[in-house]
């Protein structure tokens, strides 16, 4: 199986799961054990951290939300942006982990990005086809809206073969040595005490 067959299966295994119960607060259960496979854990975790932060998306837009609770879950919304963050580095550490007895080829050469974020991306494409599939066959919408989310549809899932694919590739090159990964922490400054300066308690 290739990698994105596999975490294409585990996203949308997530997303089904989190849609059982619907609910933004419902506890999580990762089916997958870091100690056998931790591959398979993170990716689940990942593609649950993005569900819910989907639906918190939603909430927040609601026009008659009470300001209380928007700012309560604007601060939702900023905690699960770093869990994001954190798991993206973690499949990057996963990656590098796997593949530090690789010597890169002379002519090798760095990508655009790291597998990481490009697994970021696939997990979002898979919310996205997810929910347009689900506007696409609502049966209380019109034939005219459903025509038009079964064409952004079908975009959607050429989008994530061409991805799953760059993704797969990517991971194969780095494995014979023609890409080397070279990992940079997002070292984000407005979660930290000592870097933001509101947090640390005026700017000085």
């Amino acid at each position: 199986m290739m990698f994105s067959e596999k975490a294409n299966k585990i996203f949308l295994e997530a997303i089904v799961k989190y849609h059982k119960a619907d609910d933004v607060n419902q506890p999580f259960k990762n089916p997958y054990d870091e100690n056998d496979d931790l591959l398979e854990h993170l990716l689940y975790r990942k593609c649950w951290i993005d569900t819910v932060q989907w639906h918190y998306e939603d909430i927040i837009r609601d026009p008659a939300i009470d300001p209380v609770s928007a700012l309560a879950l604007k601060r939702k919304i900023d905690a699960s942006n770093q869990d994001r963050t954190d798991m993206v580095e973690y499949l990057d550490s996963y990656f590098l982990k796997k593949y530090e007895d690789v010597t890169p080829n002379p002519s090798a050469t760095i990508n655009t990005e790291s597998p990481a974020w490009g697994i970021d991306r696939l997990s979002i494409l898979a919310l996205k086809i997810y929910h347009m599939n689900e506007e696409a066959t609502r049966e209380s919408a019109s034939p005219e809206h459903r025509a038009v989310c079964q064409k952004k549809l079908d975009v959607l899932l050429e989008q994530r073969t061409d991805l799953s694919t760059a993704i797969d590739q990517l991971l194969d090159d780095i494995s014979e040595g023609r890409k080397y990964m070279k990992v940079y922490k997002q070292m984000k400054m407005y979660n930290d005490d000592e870097l933001n300066p509101v947090l640390r308690g005026g700017i000085k």
